[in-house]
């Protein structure tokens, strides 16, 4: 069976801030935290009642890091609202809550570009059909230069399915058809630095994670060294356009 995504893991000064920001914003709880050796604790945040894993939402792990966010993220949330007021409610919110305003060069747009305090960012989307239903995350959306073929591997990486195909955009979403989309959109520029958010997939209960290790690296991933210990017990790897997961 494929691997299936269960996390989305932001990197962070303040875990236990960032933490308290998006679970205020989403409206989600902080369901975990593990204490660190010395460092702050890494800490988890998802929907009030959640079993793990459902794919009606992907939790958020926030993990202590020293550096600096420096650039632009390639991964970002894109948020839902169901109407004009409730796009304004959220500004509002991440305003309160600690982000704020941020120009990427976006232009004049329908959409409202924010970052949350420690400067990632994220979209809160006007009212769109597609989004209808997928809960308080819209899509978690990755930049690239081949959207048809990064969405393809991650076909097989999230076990979801390919169901919006344009040329600038390609969307995946869970065969069940609930929670947000995964999405790869053109953007021109190559990756750079290691991404500061990035995707979490496992495998299922039974399967031989080393099997599905190779079976992802037959799909065009690659071994990623992100200064891991030899210890951990998960694979960090690369997609084909070396955005890291583990």
């Amino acid at each position: 069976m494929p691997t299936r995504l269960v996390h989305l893991v932001a990197d962070a000064n303040d875990p236990a801030r960032l933490a308290r920001f998006w679970a205020g914003l989403l409206g989600w709880e902080i369901a975990d935290e593990t204490p660190g050796d010395g460092i702050p604790a890494e800490v988890d945040v998802w929907p009030a009642g959640y079993t793990y894993p459902d794919p009606v939402a992907v939790p958020m792990v926030f993990v202590p890091v020293p550096e600096q966010k420096t650039g632009k993220n390639r991964v970002h949330l894109d948020l839902a609202s169901t109407s004009a007021a409730h796009q304004a409610e959220l500004v509002s919110r991440a305003r309160n809550l600690g982000g704020g305003p941020v120009d990427i060069g976006q232009g004049d747009v329908p959409w409202v570009v924010m970052a949350d305090p420690e400067g990632n960012e994220f979209c809160v989307l006007e009212p769109r059909d597609i989004y209808r239903g997928t809960g308080p995350v819209a899509a978690i959306l990755t930049d690239c230069g081949d959207p048809a073929a990064l969405a393809r591997f991650w076909a097989g990486a999230a076990g979801w399915e390919i169901t919006r195909a344009e040329d600038e955009i390609v969307g995946l979403r869970s065969p069940d058809g609930v929670g947000p989309y995964l999405e790869f959109l053109r953007v021109p520029g190559e990756k750079l630095v290691k991404n500061r958010v990035h995707p979490d997939v496992a495998p299922y209960r039974g399967d031989d994670p080393a099997g599905e290790v190779a079976r992802l690296r037959d799909a065009g991933a690659a071994l990623a060294d992100v200064g891991q210990a030899d210890d951990v017990s998960w694979t960090v790897l690369a997609d084909p356009e070396g955005n890291e997961f583990c």
